[in-house]
């Protein structure tokens, strides 16, 4: 008998389909993984699934994370980012899983200095920030059994219908020794979805509950992680053009102190530029 049944929905892209791929190798692991086949914004939808597959735990992947596309498109942004956490918030309490929530580090503002804990309180500004949060908060209102991970610039690979992210960016230009604008002025702390996907898998089994940030250790901009990325994989690194985008302008940066995961010690994560390298090694030899 399987010991944990897990639902992942979103599992086609970077995130999901890591999961799927790491969760499957467990055979004590019985795992179903949904997109578009289920629509995470219907509720009867939401219910059936939940009703058929029975599972212990759902992991949340699907969302909506072009913050432009958000921007351009509000409805559709909150439907998804936050009416169907509610609804898989509402549907797994209904079955006692435990549900994780999977966000973001633009629940925060980026207006003041210094790294930020699951203790700051967040001040989204951009319509994805506010629906990803509005998430959060219907998943810890309606499933007590749940934990919400933060984290930042998640890279990896996913099916080819995925949206470009910016390791593939970068990548795609240095294989076609394109030129390309790098912001100075970005910075974050880069975090592939391998080791997130690493980190979600430890916390299957652990009686952990509420919120935890997830990013890779240390900082960079996103200049110097393009830089980086083209030197790892051979590629000219002079293609990284530097500049400050304006629209950066009076925003400091975002950078998630992974406090609950050092005070809990159930987790390390590994440096940016190490897991950056290692990412690259391993999806060489593949």
């Amino acid at each position: 008998m399987s010991k944990n049944a897990i639902w992942i929905t979103g599992a086609e892209g970077r995130l999901g389909s890591s999961l799927v791929d790491l969760l499957k190798k467990d055979m004590d692991h019985k795992v179903v993984g949904t997109d578009m086949d289920v629509d995470i914004t219907d509720m009867e939808a939401v219910e059936q699934s939940i009703k058929v597959y029975r599972p212990n735990i759902v992991i949340n992947c699907a969302s909506i994370s072009d913050a432009a596309y958000c921007e351009k498109n509000m409805v559709e942004a909150f439907k998804v980012n936050a009416l169907g956490a509610r609804n898989l918030a509402a549907a797994s309490r209904s079955v006692n899983a435990k549900m994780i929530q999977l966000s973001t580090d633009d629940v925060f503002s980026g207006l003041s200095a210094g790294q930020l804990t699951e203790f700051d309180v967040p001040d989204p500004q951009s319509v994805y920030g506010k629906s990803k949060y509005a998430g959060e908060n219907y998943v810890k209102e309606l499933n007590p059994k749940h934990l919400i991970v933060r984290s930042s610039w998640v890279y990896g690979a996913a099916n080819e219908s995925a949206k470009e992210d910016y390791f593939s960016y970068v990548v795609n230009h240095g294989k076609s020794n394109t030129p390309f604008e790098a912001p100075l002025d970005r910075i974050g702390s880069p975090t592939s979805a391998d080791v997130l996907a690493a980190f979600i898998s430890c916390l299957l089994d652990k009686t952990e509950y509420g919120i935890y940030h997830a990013s890779c250790e240390g900082m960079c901009s996103r200049h110097e992680f393009a830089t980086a990325i083209l030197a790892l994989m051979g590629y000219d690194t002079e293609l990284a053009k530097g500049y400050f985008s304006v629209e950066n302008r009076g925003r400091i940066s975002i950078l998630l102190e992974n406090l609950m995961m050092k005070m809990t010690e159930i987790y390390i994560m590994p440096q940016w530029f190490d897991e950056l390298k290692a990412y690259i090694e391993k999806n060489k030899e593949a």
